[in-house]
Parts: C-alpha cells; structure tokens; sequence
C-alpha cells in the first residue's frame, strides 16, 4: 500500500459541489489543509475551469501538494442527452487546464472524479466489471461517444500527466446527503416516473463513502491507477427509488412502459443500462470499505438524520 505524506495541501476542483462538500469535510478530518477552486465567491481560488488563462493567473504563486478534479456542471439530474454536453466538454476543455494548473502550483498528485460508465452504456448481463475491463470503448450512437469520449479523455489525461501522480476513481451513481433530497419532493407528487427494472441493476456509491474514497486515494492510491467505487449491492433505477419512497414514508414512483421515457433519452438509457462492478481492487489498495454496503443502509441512516 502506498503511504503518502499526512497534513498535505490540497486543491479541489469543484470543493462547493454536492461531492466536493463531502470529500472537504473527509478531507480536513483527516488533518489536510483545503482549498476550493471555482467560480464562486466562496472559493479561496476563484476561476472557470473552462477558462485556461484565467486559471493560471488565479493559481499563480500558490503551492499545493494534490489537486483533485471533483468539479461538474450538472446541477440536477440529467434527463436529456444535451443536458450532459456542458460536464462532457468540462471533463476535456477543463481537466486539460486543471492539469496545467495542478503543474504550476508545484503539486505532484491528481485526483479525478470518473465513473463506471466509461465501460460503456448497455446491458453488461451477469458478467462483474473489474477495472482491467476496457474502459472508454466507443459509444454506440454519436451521442454516446460524446459521453463516453470525455470519461475516456479525462482519464487519459489525469494518467498521461507529466509530472504528476495521476489516479482516477470510478464512481456508481451517487445517492446520499444532498443527492437524495432532490428525488424527495418528485415523490411527494408522485412526479417521479419509473420504469420496471425487468433484471437490470445499477452501481450505487453513498456521497460520504466516495468522500472517504477520495481521502484514501490522496493518500494511499498508486500512480496511473483506476478504482472502482461502489457498494456491494447493485441494485436497478426503479428498485432504488422503491427503497427511498420506502425508508422516508412516501409514495411510491408510478410505473410506465420503458417507451414512455423516450423523450428523456439520457435517462432512458440509463433505464437500458445493467451492470455490476467490483470494489474489491480499492478495498484491497486503499484500505477503503463502504459504510453502507447497500442503498437500503445508506438510506435508513439518511432518514434517521431527519
């Protein structure tokens, strides 16, 4: 296992996210000195990602010891392939500046956020995804590839980094302490459609679990390596959502035809998407396990925070 200094220096990409709240919080309880990069105010670096100039002159002068990319332009769940293009762009345009940026401040590891579905979309049947599966294959419609082509680009810029120690964790979908309350008033109103899951299952990663994943990797992740993030029961889009109506007390999601959730074409092919993933590689390396080894106990310990 590699041991990397305690008490580093660290910057994040994305620190005023959902995530990157999480992995601040693991962070600094681990005993590292954080900062925020992004373009709000409550940031200690203000700058966009996307504007590389910009960025080097708001990191100019300033050393950290990791820079971890944890930054998104989602703010809410995506529906519609297009609602993807903006975080697709970011994970190319964006993590070419971070990195650039990272070199400048003297720093000597990179983190990125990735996820599973760099393997691709689509039913993957029983076969258990390990991270010597090809990762980044080609899309099977042009808009895939787009997705697809910026996992795989960012993946291969955070490895291909000269002079830094690049590792990527590939996360499930997340759900948790700020992710959830979204579902919450859909369910409320019974706006939340869902379609049967007829076998297929999903990754699933709690947000406090991935922060700790984080925390592990600063620490303990070998260069140019991948990891896969994610508890130890998969479980589909609809039976997920059953589980939180279930653990808060609300309706259930109504049930449509999968054809009814064309028009939400990203979410629609999420719904055709089936596939298990193995952890086993970050538990062994990381020393990380999941708190919450299943959505089930991830969402009884967020009800009960009420």
């Amino acid at each position: 296992m590699t041991t990397n200094q305690k008490n580093q220096s660290i910057l994040i990409a994305g620190a005023s996210g959902i995530l990157g709240g999480h992995i601040t919080r693991a962070l600094t309880e681990a005993g590292h000195k954080v900062t925020g990069l992004g373009r709000g105010p409550a940031n200690g670096v203000q700058a966009d990602l996307m504007d590389r100039d910009a960025l080097l002159r708001a990191v100019d002068g300033q050393h950290f010891d990791t820079v971890i990319h944890a930054a998104t332009a989602l703010r809410r769940a995506p529906m519609r392939h297009r609602d993807m293009h903006a975080t697709d762009a970011l994970r190319i345009a964006g993590t070419a500046h971070l990195v650039e940026a990272a070199r400048a401040t003297g720093a000597d590891r990179f983190v990125s956020e990735s996820m599973v579905f760099g393997y691709g979309y689509g039913d993957f049947g029983g076969h258990v995804i390990t991270e010597d599966d090809p990762f980044g294959p080609r899309g099977t419609t042009p808009e895939l590839e787009r997705h697809v082509e910026g996992m795989r680009i960012k993946e291969q810029l955070t490895f291909e980094a000269t002079g830094l120690a690049g590792i990527a964790l590939r996360f499930g979908l997340f759900y948790g302490p700020g992710g959830t309350d979204a579902i919450l008033p859909m369910l409320r109103k019974r706006q939340l459609p869902a379609p049967d899951d007829h076998g297929r299952v999903l990754p699933w990663t709690e947000l406090t679990d991935a922060a700790h994943a984080v925390a592990a990797a600063v620490e303990h992740g070998r260069p140019g390596q991948a990891y896969n993030i994610a508890d130890r029961s998969p479980l589909g889009f609809r039976a997920h959502v059953l589980c939180v109506a279930e653990q808060f007390g609300l309706p259930k999601p109504m049930t449509v035809p999968r054809w009814f959730t064309k028009p939400m074409s990203y979410a629609h092919t999420m719904f055709l998407t089936s596939m298990r993933v193995s952890s086993a590689k970050a538990e062994q390396e990381l020393g990380w396990t999941p708190r919450y080894p299943s959505c089930r106990d991830g969402l009884a310990a967020l009800a009960a925070r009420g």
